[in-house]
């Protein structure tokens, strides 16, 4: 197909040329009667640019296809048989993925290193999930992508099971063995969908992780805004084979998600793939020997230590992100948090994500030499002001066997279920009716349905203690946590 198309792009061009007025929505009329205050500071070409795909950049029957044909060139950039376009992040893309291939109480098998969405997706969809738990990494208090094996172990217990969801790369870029693990579940004629949300660019350079599409996955959800050049909330469905209906697929997208897209996200996810189209290799290649110099000058640094090929040498994962620079900060006896409270606060440099033992920064196709002068100006200035940083108590890390928590009732029924507050002491052995999830990276601790621990309440309390957030826990500060209330006063 001719990838120096971009049609999205071309009908906002022609509708601006054509100068429509639009009795409809947006009620703002393309910036017309927005706050001067407003567009000082977000622009007038945001609002220009805000214009309905339906009686807007398409007819009343959307006969031109524009979305059609930006959703074709899509896949035929990255190789799928049929992509989608989605407007409302990958938060909704995975729990429509999900809801394509189990419905309410079907069972089917996730990774339990999944983000909230994905739980979120598990409560709402009312799926029986069968958790598959990713492998441990005590040194860096991390885990990584389950195995192969573990999938089939799995799938052996259950045969009833209608899919896997796969979490590849990791919020912290590590990569599991896509292939692998989709033939476990195409010998058990079962679909594999793959959550790539951080693996958007991977299609465009060899020199990169394996591609969803490229080692046998069925259906691979990615999110464009993380490393690629569209805007917030732009996702993309990618789908092969026959084992996930198409059909199903957009009437599942069609039940979860808006009616009202924006185009500023199709417009930007088609400028996208057509820049990558066009020149990905040579961009990514410049982000890769980019990254490749900021890792060296990391590792220079005293107390800092990026974690990079070791941790495939060492059989924890199948492959790491190179863009993807996990920065230890243990050796400055602070936490990840900390450093980037630091780096923001007297360098103004932001990074990804942190936690307790790390920072991570990703390093795109839009970096350049300014932005790597300032991000190693930025640490070399927080090794030599890590003294200066005061001590915070420290989180009682669980090893990761103690993350597998037993779970007890669906995360539906618990989610739903008569709930009570206790104090923290005394939810230990009662079961969650709520997520917790440490943000970033948002990896839930605790999922409705789980039996709460020693070790995970020590967990929670300390990390708030110390600093980390918990958003999305009915207490922010884990003091009480919310359980399902006891039947009949037991």
């Amino acid at each position: 197909m001719d990838q120096s198309r971009a049609p999205v792009l071309e009908a906002l061009q022609e509708f601006r040329s054509r100068g429509d007025v639009v009795y409809g929505p947006p009620g703002h009329k393309q910036g017309r009667g927005v706050d001067p205050r407003v567009l000082e500071v977000v622009g007038a070409d945001v609002f220009r640019a805000d214009v309905l795909l339906l009686n807007g950049l398409d007819d009343r029957r959307e006969s031109q296809g524009v979305l059609d044909r930006a959703q074709e060139l899509m896949a035929d950039a990255v190789g799928a048989e049929q992509a989608f376009f989605s407007t409302c992040g990958s938060s909704l893309s995975v729990k429509t993925a999900m809801l394509a291939v189990a419905g309410p109480g079907e069972k089917m098998l996730v990774s339990r290193n999944a983000h909230k969405s994905v739980i979120a997706a598990v409560i709402v969809n009312g799926v029986e999930p069968v958790w598959v738990h990713p492998k441990g990494d005590p040194e860096r208090h991390l885990v990584h992508p389950p195995e192969a094996d573990d999938v089939r172990a799995r799938l052996r217990e259950h045969p009833d099971a209608k899919g896997m969801l796969l979490i590849t790369p990791t919020d912290w870029g590590t990569c599991a063995d896509i292939r692998s693990v989709a033939r476990v579940c195409h010998e058990h004629d079962v679909p594999l969908v793959v959550d790539e949300a951080w693996g958007a660019h991977l299609p465009f350079h060899p020199g990169l992780p394996p591609w969803g599409m490229d080692h046998e996955a069925d259906l691979v959800v990615t999110s464009v805004h993380k490393m690629g050049g569209a805007i917030e909330q732009s996702s993309v469905f990618h789908l092969q084979y026959d084992r996930i209906s198409p059909e199903a697929l957009k009437q599942r997208e069609d039940l979860l998600g808006t009616t009202s897209a924006s185009t500023l996200v199709y417009a930007t996810l088609d400028g996208w793939r057509r820049q990558m189209a066009e020149h990905g290799h040579e961009l990514l290649d410049a982000a890769l020997h980019r990254a490749k110099r900021i890792r060296a000058a990391i590792e220079a640094l005293p107390g800092l230590h990026p974690m990079g090929g070791e941790v495939v040498e060492e059989g924890l994962a199948a492959a790491f992100d190179p863009l993807k620079i996990v920065v230890d900060v243990r050796g400055l006896g602070i936490s990840g948090m900390q450093g980037a409270e630091w780096l923001r606060t007297h360098r103004h440099v932001d990074v990804g994500g942190s936690d307790t033992c790390r920072m991570s920064v990703s390093v795109t196709h839009a970096d350049d030499d300014a932005t790597e002068e300032k991000l190693l100006d930025a640490l070399g200035a927080l090794v030599e002001g890590a003294e200066a940083i005061g001590r915070r108590p420290p989180v009682r890390l669980p090893d990761p066997p103690a993350l597998e928590l037993e779970q007890a009732v669906l995360p539906r029924e618990a989610f739903f279920a008569p709930a009570e507050h206790v104090p923290a002491d005394r939810a230990v052995g009662r079961v969650a009716a709520e997520t917790i999830s440490p943000y970033p990276p948002g990896v839930p601790a605790v999922a409705p349905g789980e039996v709460i621990t020693r070790e995970i309440v020590d967990y929670l309390r300390s990390g708030a203690d110390h600093g980390v957030l918990l958003p999305d826990a009915a207490d922010p500060t884990a003091r009480t946590l919310r359980v399902m209330a006891r039947r009949n006063g037991r």
